[in-house]
């Protein structure tokens, strides 16, 4: 039986990596130096996305990949996140170049281009900027570039590539539609948004805006606000983690004004302030139909303004939740929002108010305004003074080699929220959360809804690493916790949990249209973990009996896959299992 399931197996991989046209080294922690590295590659027949996360790739190996690609024309879809660890940040650019000039010899037409967690920096920018201005880019409609240290000057270059690609673009009569831009973490403040804001305005086509953690002030945003006018298409927009104070928070109130698709916005930790509150509230109020998820935790509201936020959603049938965490309500505030969102029958929608900072002093909103004061009196050399400190810092995590021994830029001074973690997950963010995580992944997902927790379950596990016990053990603690509290909640659904966990992992089909994740060995060690713990009722055990099974079989036959030479064998196992048991 064993001997039939590999065969089987075996025979659809290398179906399904043909039909698919998807060559993976994802994780496989790959030093690439040399040709015979990649010979894959160049053997792979209507190869149309290539992903190499999680590997270091060098100058040689970069100048052969790209060999291999110049008569890939099928090419759409490029997955290169977090793929030079290690190497001198000197040999970023010449890599990038050499990839680049093979995708536009080759006549490739981009769709996905991602090269998030890659500390580049400019000049890793500018190994893409040729890339960015060809006919390859004209198609392209995801840009992820998070956590790349790209700095004001990276910023720039990028803003102006993109304007000329949508220049050229249009001159053929298909003008650039950039749909996902992805730039959290990457120090562009104000500078640096305002160029990317040109070049959005200007495409007028964007569906999903990531830029959180980038130093951004309300000039920057106030001209980001003036862009996403522009963009009518907007679902979701996420500025977490950079100051608009009141007067960024009321322009960016005026321009959702015209963002009738947005569903999810994300201004947590932006000092969005009373006043900006306040507008955001009166926005909602009168529009946003299709509004799910409203974050302004962190932004010092008071009582008055949180309420007011609070009625402003009553009418909004898809909201899912509403997060005001983090606040200057005080006791009173707090159960006074309680109180207004019970009074709608709203209250299972309102996040949790656990760091509720209590209601400010008088002298808490004198500072403020002075705070307003002196944002506007910041000159350039404190600026060009703030920028020679945040090199410094990046300087010393290189050795005097000059290697660079993480693949991404120094972490920002404060760790991670739970929102950033489940947004990107990473281990670093994870371990980061700190000894109460558990507590905090809690109260950040909603249990009532299965499908929400699924999600989480597999964002969490997808981090899971086998050899550091570390993470191991945040992972399985972290998820033991959320699924302990979800199965002793009385609203919670145990089995349209367990439904939508094998929906996610592509295992059943699903009449709604949720998109499968990618599956990762994390997911099924996690799996293994939770299904011989006590809080897993015996029913869903029951429900997961084959699937569970099939983990260890395939554990099996990925180690023999492996000892057998084949240099995708895990991920093709995994994605074979979803093709099998999907028919």
């Amino acid at each position: 039986m064993a001997t039939d399931i590999v065969a089987q197996l075996a025979d659809s991989l290398a179906k399904a990596g043909v039909e698919e046209g998807e060559l993976s080294y994802k994780g496989q922690g790959r030093k690439l130096d040399d040709a015979k590295s990649v010979k894959e590659i160049q053997d792979f027949q209507g190869l149309q996305a290539l992903r190499l996360e999680g590997n270091t790739v060098g100058v040689e190996a970069a100048q052969a990949i790209a060999k291999a690609l110049e008569t890939k024309s099928e090419f759409k879809r490029c997955y290169w996140s977090d793929m030079f660890t290690g190497r001198l940040r000197s040999e970023i650019p010449p890599a990038l170049n050499s990839l680049g000039d093979a995708l536009m010899m080759a006549g490739a037409r981009l769709t996905v281009l991602d090269l998030s967690d890659n500390a580049f920096g400019p000049d890793g920018v500018r190994g893409i900027e040729k890339l960015l201005k060809s006919t390859a880019c004209h198609t392209l409609q995801e840009l992820r570039l998070n956590n790349c240290g790209m700095g004001i000057g990276g910023g720039k270059i990028l803003a102006a590539s993109l304007i000329q690609c949508h220049k050229s673009s249009s001159a053929e009569s298909t003008p650039l539609s950039l749909k996902v831009f992805v730039a959290g973490r990457n120090r562009l403040e104000n500078d640096g948004a305002i160029a990317l804001a040109q070049a959005f305005q200007l495409m007028g086509s964007l569906e999903e805006v990531h830029m959180p953690q980038n130093g951004i002030n309300h000039p920057g945003v106030t001209a980001l606000a003036t862009a996403m006018q522009h963009n009518p298409n907007l679902r979701i927009l996420n500025l977490n983690d950079n100051t608009f104070t009141d007067k960024g928070g009321i322009a960016m109130a005026q321009a959702l004004k015209h963002l009738h698709s947005i569903q999810v916005i994300n201004f947590g930790d932006c000092l969005v302030r009373p006043a900006g509150a306040i507008a955001i509230a009166e926005t909602v109020s009168e529009g946003l139909p299709i509004l799910k998820e409203l974050n302004l935790s962190f932004c010092e509201i008071t009582e008055e303004a949180a309420v007011t936020v609070a009625q402003a959603v009553k009418n909004k049938d898809q909201l899912e939740k509403l997060d005001l965490n983090g606040n200057c309500l005080g006791e009173d505030g707090c159960k006074a929002l309680r109180d207004a969102m019970e009074g709608m029958n709203m209250s299972e929608l309102l996040g949790s108010l656990s760091d509720d900072e209590g209601e400010p002093d008088d002298e808490d909103e004198d500072e403020d305004e002075e705070d307003d004061d002196d944002e506007e009196d910041v000159d350039e050399e404190e600026i060009e003074e703030e920028e020679e400190e945040e090199e410094e810092e990046e300087e010393e995590e290189e050795d005097e080699s000059g290697v660079n021994k993480f693949s991404t830029p120094p972490s920002a001074p404060r760790p991670p929220d739970v929102s950033s973690f489940l947004s990107f997950p990473s281990p670093d963010k994870l371990l980061k959360l700190g000894a109460k995580r558990a507590l905090l992944i809690e109260q950040q997902v909603d249990l009532s809804n299965s499908l929400k927790t699924a999600e989480a379950f597999l964002k969490i596990a997808s981090v899971y690493k086998e050899d550091n016990n570390e993470v191991k053990t945040a992972v399985l603690d972290s998820i033991d916790g959320l699924l302990k509290k979800a199965f002793t909640t009385p609203s919670f659904q145990g089995y349209s949990f367990v439904s939508s966990l094998l929906v996610l992992l592509g295992l059943i089909k699903s009449e709604d249209k949720v998109k499968p994740v990618l599956v990762v060995p994390g997911h099924l060690q996690a799996l293994e973990h939770v299904v011989r713990q006590d809080y897993f009722p015996k029913e869903s055990v029951a429900v997961l009996e084959l699937f569970h099974n099939l983990i260890q079989t395939l554990c099996k036959i990925s180690q023999l896959l492996q000892n057998g030479g084949g240099s995708n064998s895990k991920a093709k196992v995994l994605w074979c299992c979803q093709g099998i048991l999907c028919t």
